[in-house]
């Protein structure tokens, strides 16, 4: 008896050419939405949100587009993945993990075509794609011994970064303003000290670092303006209980004296609370939850300054930088470590009064204050600037520096291509696709710049066969140029992770030869 159905209703299974096919085209997909973000002259995208508000992001960040889609296709998912660990780990190379990942499957899908199985495919990518580290690893600078070299490292890694977003207009200074923030973290890689505050209003240009941290609340009426040697406490405490905070009880009284006494009652209370507040010598409160106004006139009186309402990140990240720790009782003053900065002032940015605490106890904290002309604009900046600060945070652990604009593809293309005429078999050919997948990168900076990508992949190439060459695409005068002179930088890590991850992501869609999508579990009428 034959089975007929081994899977229930509604479940679907697609098998060997139609499994690959689906998977194909889906990664392939994906890659060339994203492909036309890539390089100096990228284009961007408005994704508009369907949710309430039908909030607009204006963005050319591969992982930013990526993570707004719903996608169904399963491979396409894999890329959409791959494009998101490539956001966390380094920062930037969201868009080339992706393009390179599609471009790698679009070459094994002519050579599925032509027979060739996917293991000996997948065999011969392993092969290339370490044979092109190695290439990369030859050919790396490393400064880290002069710093000041090492800082024109930095420089020029952070002003290519930007070149392909929004702030490249500006990006000496915003490159500037990266590598100042970085340098004082002194080789950790943790961003939370590097606080990014948007203002709306001025231009890019108005944007500035600030040392020490700003937080984004007014200073209370009656309160101290200014505060040096600032003792700060940084709760998350109620300090709200002047009112009777039983819910639902019913409190009888025979007159309206002894509705007096429980409000007495409740103020002595919050009298008690505030004093042993203060009695931790503190001359700062900044508090997570509402101050109301008996208990701020207290602190008024007492001469400290109570902050309300600091926003969570706010208050977290202030108890990181003064040295403190987050509070929420006061009993024993002696284990709560309190925070210490040398001066607490109100400022003005455009409008506003902000909060500013400099001398603080972390030298490594600062504020970059970005301005501009709309939120979606400051928004994408954040991330611009974001995706700069990562890089160079990963490069001041690992300073291996390659040049850009092309000239790392054509060099790992060139190694890959005399591996594959020494390999014999069928692997040689997956070996040869490899080499021009790589050569896709350039192709498509040179394509989003509206140059002529044949002509100047060839006269690349033509360049790379001389010794030592350094040719890459020159988006601004359509031209091969000297990456060394035009200063166009790229960090070794960035490069290794978008071979070694759309290396790992073509190979783990390739292996698939099955797609079964599970039916819908049905909800049992309880009855």
């Amino acid at each position: 008896m034959a089975i007929d159905k081994l899977l229930k209703d509604e479940a679907t299974e697609e098998k060997g050419e139609r499994a690959r096919m689906a998977s194909f085209i889906g990664a392939m997909a994906i890659a060339d939405l994203v492909k036309t973000t890539l390089g100096p002259k990228g284009m961007d995208k408005i994704l508009q949100s369907t949710g309430r508000g039908h909030s607009v992001t204006v963005t050319n960040d591969g992982a930013t587009i990526l993570k707004s889609l719903h996608i169904d296709n399963p491979a396409a998912k894999v890329l959409v993945d791959i494009s998101k660990v490539q956001d966390d780990e380094v920062g930037d190379g969201t868009t080339s993990v992706v393009v390179l990942a599609g471009e790698l499957l679009r070459e094994a899908e002519k050579l599925v075509n032509s027979k060739i199985h996917p293991m000996t495919i997948i065999s011969g990518f392993r092969m290339a794609a370490e044979c092109a580290r190695n290439a990369l690893l030859e050919k790396v600078v490393d400064n880290k011994m002069d710093a000041e070299k090492f800082k024109e490292d930095l420089m020029k890694i952070a002003m290519t970064t930007l070149s392909s977003k929004i702030l490249s207009q500006d990006k000496e200074h915003f490159a500037k303003l990266a590598v100042d923030a970085v340098m004082r973290l002194k080789g950790s890689t943790n961003l939370e000290s590097i606080q990014i505050i948007k203002k709306p209003g001025g231009s890019l240009k108005d944007s500035f670092l600030d040392e020490g941290f700003i937080l984004d609340k007014k200073i209370g009426v009656g309160q101290p303006k200014r505060i040096e040697d600032a003792k700060i406490l940084v709760a998350n405490t109620a300090m709200d209980t002047d009112k009777v905070k039983i819910y639902g009880a019913r409190v009888r009284v025979d007159s309206m004296a002894k509705v007096a006494e429980i409000e007495t009652a409740e103020k002595e209370k919050m009298r008690e609370k505030v004093q042993k507040i203060i009695n931790h010598g503190i001359n700062c409160f900044v508090n997570r939850q509402l101050i109301y106004n008996f208990p701020e006139e207290l602190f008024a009186d007492a001469g400290v300054l109570a902050i309300e309402h600091a926003d969570f990140d706010g208050i977290e990240r202030l108890a990181l930088v003064t040295g403190g720790e987050i509070a929420s009782t006061f009993d024993n003053p002696e284990s709560v470590k309190l925070g210490y900065c040398k001066l607490i002032e109100e400022i003005m940015i455009g409008e506003d009064k902000l909060i500013h605490f400099s001398g603080v106890e972390m030298g490594k904290a600062c504020t970059i204050v970005l301005r501009g002309a709309s939120p979606h604009m400051l928004d994408e900046a954040e991330r611009s600037l974001h995706d700069a600060l990562c890089v160079l945070s990963q490069t001041v652990n690992d300073s291996r520096v390659l040049f850009g604009g092309g000239w790392p593809e054509m060099v790992m293309a060139k190694a890959v291509d005399e591996l594959a005429k020494r390999t014999p078999g069928k692997r040689s050919h997956a070996i040869e696709a490899f080499s021009r997948a790589l050569v896709a990168i350039p192709t498509t900076i040179a394509d989003n710049a509206g140059l002529d990508s044949a002509e100047l992949v060839a006269q690349l190439r033509a360049e790379h066969h001389k010794e030592e060459s350094r040719a890459g695409i020159d988006v601004i005068s359509g031209s091969v140029g000297d990456m060394g002179e035009l200063g166009i930088s790229e960090a070794f890590k960035v490069k290794q992770a978008v071979l070694l991850s759309a290396t790992e992501a073509a190979e783990m869609i390739l292996r698939v030869d099955e797609i079964i999508t599970c039916a819908p579990r049905k909800r049992e009428d309880r009855m």
